[in-house]
Order: C-alpha cells, then sequence, then structure tokens
C-alpha cells in the first residue's frame, strides 16, 4: 500500500531551518524536519492528529510541538517570513476550504438573537413547540 506522505525537500527545509527556535531545554528534540513534515501533513489532508502516519513519528509529539510553537508565535513569525520574500512561483494563494468541520460545528438552532426578537414581537409562530408542551405539562395554570 502507497501512502501519499508529505516530505519538505531540501530546499524547503533550508528555508525554514534557520527560524525555527534553538532553544531546546531538558530532553533533545526529535527529528524536526520529520516533525514539521508531520504537522504539515495533518493541516493539508485535514486528517486528525491521531491519524498522523507513524512514519512521522508519534502524534502527541507532532502535536505538542504545533502547540508549543503556536504558543511561541514560532508559526506566525516563520510565516511573516517567508512571507516577506515575495510570491512563490509553487504557490499561488492559501486556501482551507478543503478542511472539513466537525458535525456540532454547524451549529444550533439560536439564530441571530435580534432576529428572534424582531420575530416575537411581530407575534411570529415559534418553529419548536419544546418549550409550549414543556410550560404547559409543568405549569398548567400558565
Amino acid at each position: 500500500m502507497r501512502r501519499n506522505l508529505f516530505w519538505l525537500n531540501d530546499e524547503q527545509w533550508r528555508q525554514i531551518e534557520r527560524h525555527l527556535p534553538k532553544d531546546v531545554r531538558g530532553k533533545e528534540r526529535v527529528d524536526d524536519r520529520r516533525v514539521i513534515s508531520g504537522i504539515l501533513h495533518v493541516l493539508r489532508s485535514g486528517c486528525r492528529w491521531c491519524d498522523c502516519p507513524p512514519e512521522y513519528g508519534p502524534p502527541t509529539t507532532i502535536y505538542n510541538r504545533f502547540v508549543c510553537w503556536a504558543e511561541r508565535g514560532v508559526w506566525g513569525t516563520l510565516f511573516r517570513e517567508l512571507a516577506a520574500r515575495g510570491r512563490s512561483t509553487n504557490t499561488q494563494m492559501i486556501d482551507s476550504t478543503h478542511v472539513m468541520a466537525h458535525r456540532s460545528a454547524s451549529g444550533a438552532k439560536r439564530g441571530n438573537r435580534t432576529k428572534r426578537l424582531d420575530a416575537r414581537a411581530a407575534g411570529a409562530t415559534r418553529k419548536s413547540t419544546q418549550s409550549q408542551m414543556l410550560r404547559a405539562v409543568f405549569f398548567p395554570s400558565c
């Protein structure tokens, strides 16, 4: 089975490497090139961190490195440095429309609060009668 893995080539790595933090405390960091390739694979494919292929290393390492460097501003700095060089001939735009949202991200039946209040003031009927049914059961005198 052939996997579609993403690996940074030598030129890409040369441009990125000098912008990475060098202040490693504690245990020595694992291969940055492998981990960054894993991060980019997750971001490009839209898969979950735990579904990252094992060739990139442990998913927790990949996720923790992404989060830690995001908090430290490493990704923002790296992006600004690379973007300041001008437009790449290989990449023309950044587009995230391929990233899928979780099914709960579509929102509930809330809607815009002012629209709901305007509709209530105009005497519109409710789309859901659940609250009216519960009120009738628990507070029959209302």
